[in-house]
């Protein structure tokens, strides 16, 4: 798989002083070393430990065997992370160190980076728990640019861009995330590299994070892409119920919309809005995915709700001098696409 040549795009420094940063990327890093040399000296012992339990709730449960495939998977995770700090700080030596900072030679080798490591942390997950992928639409993405809009469903989605779009056509993604995976010093390091805006869920500042998002199309060239999670966080029955009374309340011109949705939230307007204007006549493709749903944590994982599930994951494009120009009937647009997925979610 080879990256193609991305085009010049905005960075985003992080924000606060210089000392926390520090102290919070270094805590992160030693916490990761010391957690793989624990994991790696007591693998077998914990593989025994994790077979033991997991024979009892077979028998006792007929439980799926997951404490030996978790223990497994934490081991090869925390090896990837430990392969992916080594190539974020070798791409920082070979690419002139701190004057390389803004090169397009970093921000590709940080995508091809980036690309095997959401491979290998997805690779592990298929192999250890038996999982099935399924993909249609996929040559929908062959190209850029475009601007994503992906459901969110669980804490395993966050790797499908890179290990399935960017490793099947070597496209490399500027994403829209949350500020909390800056806790994995691989993500908070390597996402300054190339053009990633965090948001905070509940920022007090709104406006600030929209206008930073619409430059994140800028200089958006043909081997690349942005992606954006409309839906803010993951869907639950209440939190979808709750979503539709709070429109019925403020925008009641679009309840009638939003009340069709059944799996997944409405989504929220500000950032896809500002995506869309910005980037006005650029394609969007609209990626939906089934089978991770209801895995919200490691207890989910824990129960054996992974094992062997088919993973279902559809693109849909659509060409940018179709989607209307005026604010009202962009939401309409939106809203319309965002049902298709809804549909083809519960279908």
């Amino acid at each position: 798989m080879k990256v193609r040549q991305p085009a010049d795009g905005p960075l985003f420094a992080d924000q606060g002083p210089r000392l926390p940063r520090v102290i919070r990327r270094t805590r992160g890093i030693v916490i990761e070393i010391i957690a793989f040399i624990v994991v790696t000296l007591l693998f077998p012992v914990l593989l025994i430990i994790a077979a033991i339990v997991d024979l009892l709730l077979w028998l006792t449960r007929r439980k799926p065997w997951t404490g030996i495939r978790l223990v497994a998977m934490l081991w090869w995770f925390l090896f990837g992370e430990m392969q992916a700090l080594a190539g974020i700080l070798g791409i920082w030596v070979l690419t002139g160190g701190p004057a390389g900072q803004g090169s397009l030679r970093r921000r590709r080798w940080l995508y091809g980076l980036r690309i095997h490591w959401a491979g290998s942390h997805l690779g592990g997950v298929r192999v250890l728990f038996g999982l099935h992928f399924e993909l249609e639409g996929l040559e929908e993405v062959a190209r850029g640019p475009f601007v994503m809009m992906m459901r969110h469903a669980s804490i395993v989605d966050n790797l499908l861009p890179d290990a399935i779009v960017g490793h099947a056509h070597g496209l490399g993604m500027r994403f829209v995330i949350k500020r909390e995976l800056q806790v994995l010093p691989t993500i908070d390091i390597a996402g300054r590299w190339v053009p990633t805006l965090y948001v905070r869920r509940a920022s007090e500042d709104p406006e600030s994070e929209i206008a930073a998002m619409r430059t994140l199309v800028h200089g958006l060239g043909e081997g690349e892409g942005v992606l954006i999670y409309p839906e803010g966080t993951r869907p639950t029955p209440k939190k979808i119920a709750r979503a539709q009374e709070i429109i019925a309340e403020r925008q009641p011109e679009i309840a009638p919309l939003a009340a069709g949705l059944k799996h997944l939230l409405p989504p929220r307007l500000g950032g896809p809005l500002a995506l869309l204007d910005e980037a006005a006549g650029t394609d969007v493709v609209i990626c939906g995915h089934t089978g991770f749903d209801g895995l919200v944590g490691i207890g989910d994982i824990w129960n054996g709700k992974l094992v062997g599930r088919t993973i279902r994951i559809r693109f849909w494009r659509f060409p940018g001098d179709q989607i209307p120009l005026d604010e009202k009937s962009r939401i309409i647009w939106l809203y319309e696409r965002w049902q298709i997925l809804d549909d083809w979610v519960g279908g």
